[in-house]
C-alpha cells in the first residue's frame, strides 16, 4: 500500500504513495515498444500490467514490443471531419504479433534485471486477458522474492511450460512442460480464472493443473526434476478454483464442480484434500452455488449459496466446514410482489442424443399454458462460458430474457457443446477448428425436445439474439440452420474470426494455415461465404468504435448479402464501442423486431425503456 506504478511516455514510473514522490524506473521506453503496457489488441487501458512481490520489493513485468505489428483503424464520427484512430492488432495468421521482453524490477534499488528466457507470446495459460484482478497472471514469487516461477504460453495454446528465474541474476531453467493437440491446457476454467498452479520453494514441490485424462484435476510434482510425485484430485469432475493452501498441514482448500450427484454439474462447492491425495471433504453440503471467500487470516470463510430459483443464505465456516455464525439470508418477498417469476432450469439431450446439456426456460409472468408462444434463444457460444454464466440466484439474468418473456415470448438459455470449459475438455473442444459450429445443433436439440414435452412452445416461430460471440452464433444460426431460427438479432459478432484479434482465433480456431486452392482452415468458419443461405430476418448492428470486435467482419457480411441480393436489416450506432449491448435504444430495437417478426405484431411506437 505505499507503492504504486504508472506508465508515462511509455516508461515505468513509481509513486511513494506517503510522500506523494514520482520516481522514473525505466528511460528507454518508446511508442510501439514500452514497458508493462497493456495492449492487447482487442482489450487496451492505460494501466500497467505487473506482478509485485509479496514484500512489494520487486515487480515482475515485460517490455511490450509491438514494432512492425500492423495496425487497427476506426473513425470516430465528429463536426466536422472524422477522427483516425489506429493502433497494433494482430490477427490470426500474422507473422509480426506482440511479444513480451520480461524482467524483474528492484523497486528500491531500480535495477533492472532481464530474464534469460525467449520472448513470450501474449498469452496466459487460461482465458482471458492477462491480469487476474489487477496483477499479472502466472506470475509467482518466493517468498523473500528471491525467485519468479512463470508459465509461458505458446502461440497456438499447445504447450505451457513452467519456468523458475533468479530475479538476482535472470538466469531461467525449465521445470516442466505440457503439451497437446488441441488448445486443451486450461490452468483454470472459468474465464479470467486465478492460474491453478502453485509452487512450493521450501520442500521443492510444486501443484499443477492439467486435463490430461479429460478431466481438470490437480496433480503434485517435484520441483527440481519436473516429475510427477502424485495425483491429488480424480474423478469425473473438475477441480475450479484453488482459493487457500496451508503448507505446514499440506492442506488444498478449493472449488470443484460437477462431484455431487443429482445436482446441476456447473455448481460449485468447497472441498479441502491433502497433498497426497487423501482426505477429499466436502465443507458446504447444502445444494446450490457457493461463493466462497477466505478470510485474510486463511482461518474462515463466508459461504453464499443460491441457486436459479432460491435466493441467498450467507454464513461463516471454520475450515472444517462447520458454521461458525449465520450472516442472513435474502428475502425476495419484494420482488415477487412486483409478479417476478423465476427461471425454470431443464435438461435434455444434445445432438447426440446422448450427451446432457442444461438450460433455463423463461415464461411471461402472466404465462397462459393454453396459449402457443413463439421461442427465442438468447446465446453465447463461449467457448470460454456459456449461455446461462452464474448458477446462483439472479433476479435479471443478463441479455434481457425476462424482459423479452414479458412481451409474449419462451426464451431460452442453454449451455450447449463446446460453450464451457466447466465439463470434460471433450465436451469443451467439440467443435475446435469449427468455430462456426456455435453449438447450434445442440440449441435445436435442445429447443426441440423441450417443444415436445411442452405443447406452449411454437417450434415454427424460432428466434435468436446475441451479443459479440453471440452475434457470431446469431448470424450463424440464420445461417446454418435456416430452416429452424427463423429471426435473428445479431450485435457486435466476430462474424469472421480472420478479422478478430488472434488471441482468440488462434486459440478456438487454430494457427491459420493456407491451402494450394486459395482456401484455408478458417474458410469454414467464415460467415460472409454462408450469406447466400439466408431465409429468415436478420438485424445485424455493430458499433463505429468497437476496437474489440472491429466493424469491418459486419461489413462484410453486409456485403456478401447485398452480391447474393438477400433481405436484410442492419442498425449501425456511431462511436459507440463493443459494450452497447445493454444500451436502451439497442434493447428497445431488439425487441420491437421480435414483437414484428415473430409475433406478427406492429410494435407500439410510442413504448420507451426508461432506467430508474
Amino acid at each position: 500500500g505505499t507503492k504504486a506504478v504508472f506508465i508515462k511516455d511509455h516508461n515505468l514510473w513509481m509513486k511513494h504513495m506517503i510522500t506523494g514522490e514520482d520516481v522514473q524506473i525505466t528511460a528507454n521506453g518508446e511508442q510501439y515498444y514500452g514497458y508493462a503496457t497493456n495492449s492487447q489488441g482487442w482489450s487496451r487501458s492505460n494501466a500497467p500490467i505487473v506482478a509485485w512481490s509479496p514484500d512489494s520489493k520487486k515487480i515482475s513485468t515485460y517490455r511490450l514490443d509491438e514494432r512492425g505489428v500492423e495496425l487497427m483503424y476506426l473513425l470516430e464520427t465528429a463536426v466536422p471531419r472524422v477522427k483516425l484512430q489506429a493502433w497494433p492488432y494482430a490477427l490470426p495468421g500474422d507473422s509480426i504479433v506482440p511479444l513480451h521482453e520480461r524482467l524483474v524490477i528492484d523497486t528500491e534499488s531500480m535495477n533492472l534485471t532481464w530474464l534469460d528466457t525467449p520472448s513470450d507470446h501474449q498469452r496466459t495459460s487460461n482465458c482471458c486477458g492477462l491480469t487476474r484482478g489487477s496483477s499479472w497472471a502466472d506470475n509467482e514469487f518466493s517468498k523473500d522474492g528471491t525467485k519468479l516461477a512463470f508459465v509461458s504460453t505458446s502461440r497456438d495454446y499447445k504447450t505451457v511450460t513452467l519456468k523458475l528465474a533468479d530475479t538476482r541474476t535472470g538466469s531461467v531453467r525449465e521445470v516442466y512442460t505440457e503439451s497437446s493437440d488441441e488448445f486443451t491446457f486450461e490452468s483454470n476454467l472459468t474465464s479470467r480464472g486465478v492460474p491453478n498452479w502453485r509452487v512450493f520453494h521450501d520442500t521443492n514441490e510444486f501443484i499443477w493443473f492439467t486435463r490430461a485424462d479429460d478431466w481438470g484435476h490437480l496433480y503434485l510434482h517435484d520441483l527440481n526434476t519436473g516429475a510427477r510425485k502424485n495425483r491429488i484430485t480424480a474423478g469425473e469432475w473438475n477441480v475450479v478454483d484453488i482459493l487457500h493452501i496451508d503448507e505446514s498441514t499440506r492442506t488444498i482448500w478449493f472449488t470443484g464442480a460437477g462431484r455431487e450427484p443429482g445436482r446441476d454439474v456447473y455448481q460449485s462447492y468447497l472441498y479441502k484434500i491433502g497433498f497426497d491425495g487423501s482426505g477429499l471433504t466436502l465443507l458446504t453440503p447444502e445444494k446450490g452455488n457457493h461463493d466462497i471467500t477466505f478470510s485474510s487470516d486463511g482461518q474462515y470463510v463466508v459461504d453464499t449459496w443460491s441457486d436459479f430459483r432460491t435466493p441467498p443464505t450467507t454464513v461463516v465456516r471454520d475450515l472444517n466446514g462447520s458454521i461458525v455464525m449465520q450472516l442472513g439470508s435474502a428475502d425476495i418477498s419484494k420482488l415477487l410482489a412486483t409478479g417476478w417469476t423465476a427461471p425454470e432450469p431443464f435438461v435434455a439431450k444434445a445432438r447426440d442424443g446422448v450427451t446432457e446439456v442444461y438450460g433455463l426456460m423463461f415464461k411471461p409472468s402472466n404465462f397462459d399454458s393454453t396459449r402457443r408462444y413463439p421461442i427465442i434463444n438468447s446465446i453465447y457460444p463461449g467457448p470460454q462460458g456459456g449461455s446461462i454464466g452464474t448458477r446462483s440466484f439472479s433476479a435479471s439474468f443478463s441479455g434481457q430474457t425476462q424482459a423479452l418473456a414479458e412481451l409474449g415470448f419462451i426464451v431460452v438459455k442453454i449451455d450447449a457443446f463446446g460453450s464451457s470449459p466447466m465439463r470434460s475438455r471433450t465436451f469443451h473442444t467439440y467443435y475446435a477448428g469449427d468455430m462456426a459450429d456455435n453449438g447450434l445443433s445442440d440449441q435445436r436439440a435442445a429447443m426441440t425436445e423441450l417443444a415436445r414435452r411442452h405443447q406452449f412452445i411454437d417450434l415454427e416461430k424460432v428466434g435468436i439474439y446475441g451479443h459479440s460471440g453471440g452475434g457470431f452464433a446469431t448470424a450463424a444460426a440464420l445461417l446454418t440452420h435456416p430452416d429452424f431460427f427463423k429471426v435473428g438479432v445479431s450485435s457486435a459478432g466476430n462474424i469472421d474470426n480472420r478479422g478478430y484479434t488472434y488471441y482468440w482465433g488462434e486459440k478456438y480456431q487454430g494457427l491459420l494455415t493456407r491451402n494450394p486452392d486459395g482456401t484455408d482452415n478458417y474458410t469454414n468458419q467464415s460467415l460472409p461465404l454462408k450469406a447466400g443461405n439466408l431465409q429468415g430476418k436478420l438485424l445485424i448492428s455493430y458499433g463505429t468504435l468497437d476496437s474489440n470486435v472491429h466493424p469491418n467482419m459486419a461489413l462484410l457480411l453486409i456485403n456478401e448479402l447485398i452480391s447474393a441480393d438477400k433481405d436484410f436489416d442492419m442498425m449501425v450506432l456511431p462511436n459507440r464501442g463493443h459494450g452497447y449491448f445493454n444500451e436502451v435504444f439497442n434493447l428497445r430495437i431488439t425487441w420491437n423486431y421480435f414483437i414484428e417478426h415473430l409475433l406478427g405484431m406492429k410494435p407500439n411506437a410510442a413504448f420507451r425503456i426508461e432506467r430508474e
